[in-house]
């Protein structure tokens, strides 16, 4: 490949790396939320907006406390402190986290999320997680479970 072909090359696949990001951040599908290292809101994706009632204006600059429910603060910041001390989680690259949330009205959210590094200069600088909104999925399955119980209590019961 030519010098001048390889580098229109090179910007074309920058370009599209660009819009691809623009693509994926802007979605209202998933949320995308993106903290500093003390876990301050540094990024808050529509689909943020969407999931957990929260402007982005009214959610940036704020601690993820936002988000979580009181009974679980504790264990979050213990792990959130131990991955920002040794950079890595236990938890790895194609793990799905689920967990309940909090909206901006009180109600709690049923999410599933995966989490990234995020790094400068071999530096841990904050963390990002991609989330999903699974609330009827769950709601589903738990009903789901509820009708076979119900269904082995009958059948036991016929014995």
């Amino acid at each position: 490949m030519k010098p001048v072909a390889a580098n229109t090359a090179q910007k074309q696949n920058e370009k599209f790396a660009e819009l691809l990001a623009e693509a994926l951040l802007s979605r209202r599908s998933d949320a995308i939320v993106a903290t500093d290292r003390d876990g301050i809101i540094r990024f808050w994706n529509p689909g943020a907006e969407r999931i957990f009632g929260y402007s982005r204006e009214g959610a940036v600059g704020r601690s993820l406390d936002l988000i979580i429910p009181e009974r679980l603060r504790q264990r979050h910041w213990d792990g959130f402190a131990k991955v920002i001390q040794s950079g890595q989680s236990r938890y790895g690259e194609s793990d799905l986290l689920s967990v309940p949330a909090l909206r901006n009205d009180g109600t709690t959210v049923s999410v599933q999320f995966t989490i990234a590094m995020l790094q400068e200069s071999g530096q841990l600088v904050g963390m990002a997680a991609v989330i999903r909104d699974v609330t009827k999925q769950f709601q589903e399955t738990r009903e789901l479970k509820r009708a076979l119980s119900d269904l082995q209590a009958a059948a036991g019961g016929r014995s």
